[in-house]
């Protein structure tokens, strides 16, 4: 059995601090505390035993966007470190997800999902998006899933 996202993180974590390699260390720790976060908060769903990996690719991707938001005030405000340690984070977190789909292989995805529900208008955008979520969860773009799904629905 492979290892989950947390146990592959913790191991990182540990290689890391051997290699004396502290900006990993810490975009590494920065992750596990998300995690946390995210384990604390499910538990008031009932969940004891801690988030699945598929939320915490769903962490990981949120996690990501925030980093590029960030670089891109960062590079606008003229501040350059700022923005490379931003990077450096966003190189490190995405090890843990999987190779992004382009949008060829998004809009073969949604027409694969609508084919199989039996999706046709609008009214199936619902179903379509959480099935691609169930099926593709840190590999899409969902901002832009959305937008190609209701153009196929539509």
């Amino acid at each position: 059995m492979s290892q989950s996202l947390r146990e592959s993180i913790m191991q990182q974590v540990k290689d890391a601090m051997k290699a004396g390699d502290k900006p990993r260390v810490s975009a590494l720790r920065l992750m596990q505390a998300a995690i946390k976060d995210k384990d604390i908060a499910s538990r008031t769903d009932g969940r004891n035993e801690g988030v699945s990996d598929a939320d915490l690719l769903d962490l990981f991707t949120k996690m990501v966007k925030q980093r590029r938001e960030s670089v891109e005030l960062y590079e606008k405000g003229n501040r350059p470190e700022l923005a490379a340690q931003e990077k450096a984070e966003i190189a490190v977190i995405e090890e843990f997800m999987p190779k992004q789909l382009s949008e060829d292989e998004t809009r073969a995805a949604i027409e694969a999902v609508m084919k199989e529900i039996g999706a046709t208008s609008i009214k199936d955008m619902g179903k379509v998006m959480a099935e691609l979520k169930t099926r593709y969860a840190g590999q899409i773009d969902f901002a832009k899933a959305g937008g190609l799904a209701k153009s196929l629905l539509g």
